[in-house]
């Protein structure tokens, strides 16, 4: 179960710095985590996740495994876009294929970096990205709907849900507000998700920082913080640029850097944490001496579902799982240890898996 994070932003905002950044952190990891660069412009990085490590360690497991998530390194915007400007018709696309996105702003004065519209401002230039995937959503909506316009007349009944969504979804937007603020009911939750529209995906503002400001951020990154607020979103303060020299340095060289720059952890780890929570996803565990495994899932997965993240046929044939909550595995030493302290449940198909469970998944082949 893949999940993307589109980067956007407008050109020379740190965009790019940032996806190096990322890239490289990847492939530091690459010794210890599987990783891959898809292509140039995506990389898939481990999700942060210190529980991981200790279950690891109580387990004497020869491989740490983690979750990851994909960010994709999407063509920088311009005005104009949604009208195929710049590389608009492209940059839509591939907005459409992913999950969420981190919008980078830039929240930094420099010199010799200049802006695009000639000025600092990341409210404008939130405004600007999300006016052009407003005015893609508004011209796509149009034509779908004179497509369907002759199976809605037939009565076909699935075209008659999508005209109804679709012009909830284009009256929100004449308004001048995004799609994702549409009050979906859940009978028309896979419906609504299948339209694909732009302004639906969730998204997470990247304040982009000069390094003084990396600890606490500016007043520009707390008035994007306020918008954030406003509409329900995230955002997280970061400094591409030293992200890009911490990507650099070993293990050991790397905290030394961050204890000098008074910061707790790394910016990048708050951003893929940020995303992973952004996109309402949970980590179960499995853990044995081979190894030590983190899996993705989304919030609300029954124990069947979860056990298709592994493969197909653990859930087709799903008899049970065992259940240790993490608490309880680490508390008690491990697996064994938590059985004879009567810690591990047997869950069937109606069990909601939690966030940190170390799970066993017994099925017929």
């Amino acid at each position: 179960m893949g999940f993307k994070m589109g980067i956007v932003g407008l050109p020379n905002v740190g965009k790019s710095t940032l996806f190096n950044a990322l890239t490289r952190t990847a492939a530091a990891q690459a010794a210890n985590f599987p990783f891959c660069t898809i292509e140039p412009n995506v990389g898939d990085v481990a999700v942060p996740d210190d529980r991981l490590e200790k279950l690891a360690e109580i387990a004497k497991s020869k491989q740490i495994i983690p979750t990851r998530i994909t960010f994709v390194d999407i063509a920088g915007l311009v005005k104009g876009a949604s009208k195929g400007e710049g590389l608009g018709n492209q940059f839509l696309a591939n907005i459409r294929e992913v999950d969420a996105i981190a919008h980078v702003l830039r929240c930094f004065e420099d010199g010799d970096v200049t802006h695009v519209e000639g000025r600092i401002d990341p409210i404008a230039d939130a405004e600007t990205i999300e006016t052009e995937l407003m005015l893609a959503d508004m011209e796509s909506i149009e034509k779908r709907l004179q497509n369907i316009v002759r199976k809605v007349r037939g009565g076909d009944k699935e075209a008659v849900q999508q005209e109804r969504l679709l012009k909830a979804a284009l009256a929100m937007l004449e308004d001048g507000k995004p799609a994702r603020l549409v009050a979906v009911d859940p009978e028309d939750a896979k419906t609504w998700a299948g339209l694909q529209l732009l302004t639906t995906k969730p998204i997470l503002y990247v304040c982009n920082v000069e390094e003084e400001a990396a600890a606490n951020g500016n007043a520009r990154s707390a008035e994007v913080a306020e918008m954030a607020a406003e509409q329900g979103a995230a955002h997280v303060v970061i400094s591409a640029r030293i992200e890009e020299e911490i990507s650099q340095l070993d293990a050991e060289e790397a905290q030394l850097f961050l204890d000098e720059m008074g910061l707790e952890e790394a910016g990048l780890d708050r951003l893929i944490r940020a995303g992973y929570e952004l996109l309402d996803l949970e980590t179960y565990f499995t853990v044995g001496p081979k190894e030590a495994r983190a899996w993705t899932i989304t919030a609300g997965t029954s124990a069947p579902k979860a056990a298709g993240v592994i493969h197909g046929d653990f859930e087709k044939g799903f008899i049970r799982a065992e259940t240790i909550a993490y608490e309880d595995f680490v508390a008690l030493g491990g697996e064994q240890p938590a059985k004879d302290a009567g810690k591990m449940r047997a869950e069937g198909k109606s069990y909601v898996v939690k966030d940190g469970d170390v799970l066993h998944f017994l099925f017929n082949t």
